[in-house]
């Protein structure tokens, strides 16, 4: 069995680290009219008579008319909270666009002088602005994270449980992705992972896939949000069967330790070192026989570019290796993956990710079908990871051919020995 947990940091000029995977906050409310209950003064009432009984001199007798009361024109509300599934846009619940930072973890060591020293402060303030970004990506992803986790339940087909989720994200971020370009402004950051037992990353249902969750499965759910490029990239594992409960707790844990450990000059290996250190001090009891827990070596983090998930740094779950530093600027996901088996991956067969490569030579293609195929990868998603039911979605047809032919990147699912 494996089981993954990641997290997503902010850029490291500002020292806030922001791990997706971690708990939601409560979404802010929007101040609505206030109504006191209290009905205006009616002043429709018949003029009464002279105490003589008698009307007044020219006076017909009759009544005089009542007075209309216009309706009052009702003030229009912003939503107050989130709906089930979500279908609120965000931005209309923080109408400020003012999202939640999510956990910061402060500098230490060399780098403290980042927060004690106030120049630094204000220059890390002034170059702000892009976070916002990635906060309203990280808040649609809190979100749908937590509704996920509600309600996902055995019985239901992986296609079901990743369009629930691609659903509440578009819905969230307010870019459905049907319309040309669409899909480059807001939205999926790359397509739904659902991992089950021994798979351990990059599976997504293809179209005709009827695969049903079992209350014995343990699965990895890895999605993505995009906002204007900023991916945050967060995933979580899920199980129903309490006798997995030290793995997940094993990865959550080992990511925790990579966040802590992450910061500007850290070298990677280091980050590795400390994941390792804590995912391999658990172990787990499976039928009466006991597993230690391995970090899986041969999978890492990854730093994450504008419109790429995958940047050129890795981040290692084990000891030794990489001497490169995380520099200023970056932007980094910690990902952890523990498994009862050998602690290695292979490449599967199947393959349902795929990606435009930005270094892609230009390379002729002889197939019109490709050229078609290729022109619509780049308006629609540009080089942000696809799979084949988002290609469905845009009334793409007999394309498969053009994929294997063409310059699109696949990512087939990895197995855990």
């Amino acid at each position: 069995m494996a089981a993954q947990a990641s997290a997503s940091l902010e850029t490291l000029n500002l020292g806030e680290p922001k791990k997706s995977g971690g708990k939601g906050r409560a979404t802010e409310r929007a101040p609505g009219p206030v109504d006191n209950g209290d009905p205006e003064n009616d002043d429709s009432e018949d003029d009464k008579e002279d105490e003589g009984g008698a009307p007044e001199a020219g006076a017909t007798g009759a009544a005089k008319k009542k007075k209309k009361r216009k309706p009052k024109k009702k003030k229009a509300t912003s939503p107050k909270s989130q709906t089930s599934p979500p279908r609120v846009l965000v931005s209309s619940l923080f109408p400020n666009g003012q999202y939640p930072e999510g956990e910061v973890v402060e500098y230490k060591n060399d780098n403290a002088y980042r927060t004690t020293n106030e120049e630094k402060r204000h220059l890390d303030r002034m170059n702000n602005d892009f976070l916002s970004d990635y906060r309203q990506g990280a808040e649609i992803h809190r979100q749908v994270r937590q509704w996920a986790q509600r309600n996902i339940k055995p019985g239901q087909t992986l296609t079901e449980i990743a369009e629930g989720i691609e659903e509440s994200v578009r819905a969230l971020a307010g870019h459905q992705g049907l319309e040309e370009g669409d899909c480059l402004k807001g939205g999926m950051g790359f397509p739904t992972g659902l991992s089950l037992n021994n798979c351990a990353a990059h599976y997504t249902p293809n179209a005709g896939n009827k695969i049903v969750l079992q209350k014995e499965d343990v699965m990895k759910v890895d999605f993505g949000v995009h906002i204007n490029g900023r991916i945050v990239d967060s995933a979580f594992t899920m199980s129903f069967d309490p006798v997995y409960d030290n793995l997940l707790a094993a990865v959550k844990d080992a990511t925790n330790a990579g966040v802590r450990e992450a910061g500007i000059d850290v070298r990677m290996c280091d980050i590795g070192a400390a994941i390792q250190e804590v995912m391999e001090s658990y172990e787990v009891t499976i039928g009466g026989t006991t597993y230690p827990v391995r970090s899986i070596r041969n999978l890492n983090g990854h730093d994450i570019l504008p419109y790429s998930i995958h940047g050129g740094k890795s981040i290692p779950i084990v000891k030794g290796g990489d001497q490169t530093k995380m520099e200023e600027g970056e932007t980094f996901a910690i990902e952890t993956f523990g498994s009862t088996g050998k602690g290695f991956v292979r490449d599967d067969l199947e393959v349902s990710h795929y990606a435009k490569r930005a270094d892609a030579p230009n390379v002729s293609l002889r197939l019109s079908s490709a050229k078609s195929l290729l022109n619509t990868i780049t308006k629609n998603f540009g080089t942000l990871p696809f799979c084949r039911r988002y290609l469905d979605r845009l009334g793409q047809e007999k394309y498969l051919l053009g994929v294997s032919s063409g310059p699109p990147e696949s990512m087939s699912n990895v197995n855990s020995d």
